[in-house]
């Protein structure tokens, strides 16, 4: 089941004495923040609105004012905090592009028949994302995120089917 919410930042820390917070972007687009006004803390399993005001926006951190945070003391409880928007607030993606993590759990099928287990991780070096598999018999299996590599990737059947021949000339098995 793909999660209701998607954690787009975290709280750093206060910023100045007025309750403005630094929040540290985990998207891979920080002008989604522009014009953001509505965002979610989790609280056990239920998200608590919450009103910001983004005041300005850098390349590594978002700058903002949450709603009732007068000062750096009530700031300062937020630090740590995770902001999340529900899917409806979500960016809009290309139709071959999907939220990470949508793909962590997803099984890895081969064309030829293997299995590489379950995606457990998305590694982002720079350059191509690297997905991390993994399974018994083959151990952790790194597969670099190329369209020659992915055939298709269902959310709702919960598998990313991969070109076996390909998979050969470019993954790296770690068989245990």
């Amino acid at each position: 089941m793909r999660p209701t919410h998607l954690a787009i930042g975290e709280i750093t820390k206060p910023q100045g004495v007025r309750g403005e917070v630094k929040i540290r972007p985990i998207t891979c687009d920080v002008d989604r923040f522009e014009g953001l006004e509505h965002v979610f803390l989790k609280r056990g399993d239920t998200f608590e609105p919450l009103n910001i005001r983004v005041n300005r926006i850098a390349a590594d951190a978002v700058f903002a004012n949450v709603e009732g945070v007068e000062d750096r003391s009530a700031a300062e409880r937020l630090r740590g905090e995770m902001l999340y928007v529900d899917r409806a607030n979500a960016v809009e993606l290309d139709e071959d592009s999907n939220f990470l993590v949508d793909l962590i759990g997803l099984k890895g099928l081969t064309d030829d028949g293997r299995d590489l287990g379950v995606l457990r991780d998305v590694m982002q070096p720079g350059g191509n994302d690297v997905y991390v598999f993994r399974s018994r018999q083959y151990g952790e299996v790194l597969v670099p995120a190329l369209v020659s590599v992915v055939e298709s990737v269902d959310l709702d059947a919960g598998v990313m089917r991969l070109i076996g021949k390909r998979l050969d000339e470019v993954a790296v098995f770690d068989e245990d």
